[in-house]
């Protein structure tokens, strides 16, 4: 586990979080709440003006995003590395990204696959339960 993530664990084991031994799925109350916390981070946009500021901003993101899956017990940097396999395999045929020049979003290639099946691979090789 990288340094980031060790922090965020001890943020959480300090401030009393739950740390559970396997992941588990929060229930719909804690959902909601972690959306509106979320949403309420993102709409900070508005108070972006520098640099610093936007840095700050999406590291926040970054961090409350982290901090809530050590709090249900998912491995989040083994699930981050599944999606950047599987973003990677968005190139097209030619080994270049396919980006959509009106909304600049990178687009899926032909060799592109969903990384679920390979996040629920990993949580049932780490105990989480369906």
């Amino acid at each position: 586990m990288s340094q980031f993530f060790q922090r965020v664990q001890e943020f959480n084991r300090v401030f009393g979080m739950p740390e559970p031994a396997v992941p588990v799925m929060p229930n719909s109350l804690r959902l909601r709440q972690f959306r509106d916390m979320l949403l309420a981070e993102v709409n900070e946009y508005d108070t972006v003006r520098e640099l610093e500021d936007f840095a700050d901003w999406v590291g926040d993101i970054i961090v409350y995003c982290a901090s809530e899956a050590i709090r249900h017990g998912i491995p989040i940097e083994k699930v981050l590395n599944i999606i950047m396999a599987s973003n990677m395999s968005k190139l097209g045929e030619d080994g270049k990204p396919i980006i959509n020049n009106a909304t600049g979003k990178v687009e899926k290639g032909p060799n592109y696959w969903r990384p679920e099946s390979m996040i629920q691979q990993l949580l049932a090789m780490e105990g989480a339960e369906r």
